[in-house]
């Protein structure tokens, strides 16, 4: 791989995403034309949850229909911000893009934006075909993009080191690729594919005394597999399947929520159970 490809695989993709609270990386999947709006482009951008937790809320409120209280989302806008490159690697300008979360699992910690922009970015990233997973080694070199400590995207670069490292039930991959605040939401690239297999998620820390030290070259990736499991869960397979499309995504989640709505309210039905008849006498 020349230096222009890895620009265009390890670089390129990567933005830098804010929440309401904190700041982040980010990675583009997606950026094809709307079959509804010729000349229009769809771009959609992968990120772990706790970097736009904050722009969630979920809290008891009342609904008209079901006249009751029950649990409602509310979801503010976040940005995405795109960096334009000129002479290959240098940052010429940047644009903050307003953008909405269409999809997230808290548990998963995983997250899916959609850019409000009509335009096109050719350099969205490749996640790893699912057959070649299992195809995975340890001592393979690496790729970690992201934006460390809230700065212009940039690359380090090691080698896969450990598989199937478990933390609160999830898999996850360890590299030696140095990580730091600010890596999550990122990508994690095959060196000789380009190919992402992982989104960097966690670091490792040790408490020295009154002073916590972070263990830089123990950094963890959600296992690619998991992204898999994501996206079918939330009716995303367009990102990675190309007879899928995003009017498909909506409408299977439309359906999804009519038929949990239908099942709430038969649920509630039950738990209210039939009115008691009262007779009067005369």
């Amino acid at each position: 791989m020349n230096t222009l490809e890895k620009h265009k695989k390890f670089l390129y993709p990567v933005v830098r995403v804010y929440g309401t609270k904190a700041a982040g990386s980010g990675t583009i999947l997606y950026s094809k034309e709307d079959p509804s709006n010729k000349g229009d482009f769809q771009t959609f951008v992968l990120t772990n949850h706790h970097v736009i937790e904050s722009n969630i809320l979920i809290k008891e409120a009342w609904d008209s229909v079901m006249q009751r209280e029950i649990k409602k989302e509310f979801i503010e806008p976040c940005h995405v911000e795109i960096f334009d490159y000129v002479r290959t690697s240098i940052v010429d300008s940047s644009n903050r893009n307003k953008s909405e979360i269409v999809a997230y699992d808290r548990e998963e910690d995983l997250a899916i934006i959609k850019m409000e922009t009509p335009k096109k970015y050719p350099y969205p990233a490749t996640i790893i075909p699912k057959d070649d997973i299992k195809k995975l080694t340890l001592f393979q070199d690496v790729v970690v993009s992201g934006c460390s400590m809230a700065h212009e995207p940039f690359c380090n670069f090691g080698q896969l080191t450990f598989f199937n490292e478990i933390i609160e039930r999830r898999k996850y991959l360890m590299t030696n690729a140095s990580s730091f605040f600010g890596n999550s939401g990122g990508a994690l690239f095959l060196a000789d594919s380009g190919h992402m297999i992982g989104v960097p998620s966690r670091i490792t820390a040790m408490q020295l005394g009154f002073g916590i030290d972070i263990v830089t070259w123990m950094g963890f990736s959600c296992h690619p597999e998991r992204l898999y499991e994501f996206f079918d869960d939330q009716e995303f397979q367009f990102l990675y399947d190309e007879k899928e499309t995003y009017k498909g995504t909506l409408e299977r989640r439309e359906k999804r929520k009519k038929d949990a709505l239908l099942q709430l309210k038969a649920e509630l039905a039950k738990e209210s159970g039939p009115k008691e008849k009262t007779e009067k006498t005369s």
